[in-house]
């Protein structure tokens, strides 16, 4: 007989081996926030990449939409324990708006209108990984769901995926965000369980 860990069950049989571990499925799309949901007017939406020698790109809302977009059908998964599978978006890679800039940054703080912040390594950003999303299910994003922008980065838990995401900041030091600064972990890999600092 093998030894067992207390109060471990393993993955449940016929669970689908897409689903990170402690992670359960749901149909529906749970709004979460941490704070009011913020409507921000197309017309002064403004998103800007700066970095860490002061060099800052922006773009309307006009423009991003008119730069090459992909749509692309990934999993997401909440630290909260949901996840939801095979969601389809439509939105610009990262690495298109960031690429050719004169950096040596190695992080991003991430902002978005209404104050919130999160903070990740650059490369998390890069090589299809990330973008920056303004439709969901062939329709333009909802305010409650983050639009009319919000950055999506499937492989970490979903509060990276910043709501109503205004620019990126490159750093060559890296700066927890808001709920890294309240015991978040800083990375938050859902594949490790990677929820709160020290896990």
């Amino acid at each position: 007989m093998g030894v067992v860990t207390p109060g471990f069950t393993g993955r449940a049989r016929g669970a689908d081996p897409r689903l990170p571990p402690g992670q359960y499925l749901t149909e529906d799309f749970p709004v979460l926030t941490a704070g009011p949901t913020q409507r921000v007017n197309l017309d002064k939406w403004e998103f800007t990449v700066t970095t860490e020698k002061g060099e800052k790109r922006a773009w309307s809302f006009r423009e991003l939409t008119s730069l090459p977009s992909e749509k692309f059908t990934v999993d997401i998964h909440c630290v909260t324990q949901w996840s939801k599978l095979d969601t389809r978006w439509r939105g610009v890679p990262v690495e298109s708006l960031v690429g050719d800039l004169d950096t040596m940054a190695d992080y991003v703080l991430v902002h978005s209108y209404g104050g919130y912040t999160t903070n990740l390594p650059l490369a998390d950003l890069l090589d299809g990984q990330a973008w920056v999303a303004y439709e969901y299910n062939g329709k333009p994003l909802t305010p409650e769901h983050g639009g009319p922008a919000r950055l999506l980065v499937p492989h970490l838990y979903f509060w990276k995926s910043a709501k109503w995401v205004r620019g990126l900041e490159l750093a060559t030091k890296d700066e927890p965000g808001f709920w890294e600064a309240s015991g978040y972990h800083d990375y938050g890999d859902p594949w490790r369980e990677q929820r709160y600092q020290g896990d």
